[in-house]
């Protein structure tokens, strides 16, 4: 089977994808040299083996799955042309939807932002599925060098090396977008400065367990 291990992980994922965007309105993929299997379209996300995953090419070719992909494929191979990311998930979930309702990019508000950036843009309107929208965020998330971006009226997207750490990311986008959406409602929140987020990323590279010596 062509690209076996990413359609698997597209079935596993796709679980943690329902928890995070509203009915059939979200999409995934996970990519493996110049093609990346992607989720179906239209489909429930319990609804589908690994057979069925679809497989694209970075040309937008679809090379083999029994399902058709998703129609944001556009999008999907924007971004990997462009950062070259491991895998990408692209949500509607409801306080990032907020601020792309609002038109609002997420500002560093807390030191988790640098999970993704320094701040998550806003990407200019576009209709879904064309490579109009798949350039415009494109163009946000290479302007600002953030591995995220809110998409103008419609959702979000986030990228990662894999799988579970862009889902991992999705959920602290989410998590701090509404956290500046309530903060925002009581009074200016209080952004972190650049220099203070350069401690933060500079502390993030010995974060977690680290391999000993010897």
């Amino acid at each position: 089977m062509t690209l076996r291990p990413e359609r698997e992980a597209v079935v596993e994922y796709a679980p943690a994808l329902a928890e995070l965007t509203p009915g059939r309105t979200g999409n995934l993929s996970v990519r493996d040299g110049d093609a990346f299997a992607v989720t179906p379209t239209g489909v429930a996300y319990d609804a589908f083996d690994a057979a069925d995953v679809p497989v694209v090419g970075l040309d937008g070719d679809r090379r083999a799955g029994r399902m058709a992909p998703s129609s944001e494929v556009p999008m999907h191979t924007g971004i990997y042309d462009h950062a070259g990311p491991g895998a990408i998930v692209h949500t509607h979930s409801p306080w990032a939807t907020t601020m792309a309702t609002l038109g609002l990019s997420l500002p560093p508000v807390h030191y988790m932002i640098v999970a993704v950036g320094r701040e998550v843009p806003i990407a200019d309107y576009a209709p879904y599925g064309t490579e109009e929208l798949a350039a415009n965020v494109v163009a946000a998330m290479a302007a600002t060098d953030s591995d995220a971006a809110i998409l103008a009226n419609h959702g979000l997207v986030v990228t990662g090396p894999d799988l579970e750490t862009a889902i991992e990311n999705t959920h602290h986008v989410e998590d701090l977008c509404r956290l500046y959406v309530r903060s925002s409602s009581i009074g200016e929140p209080n952004l972190l400065t650049d220099e203070q987020l350069a401690v933060v990323e500079e502390r993030f590279e010995s974060y977690g367990q680290q391999p000993e010596d010897g």
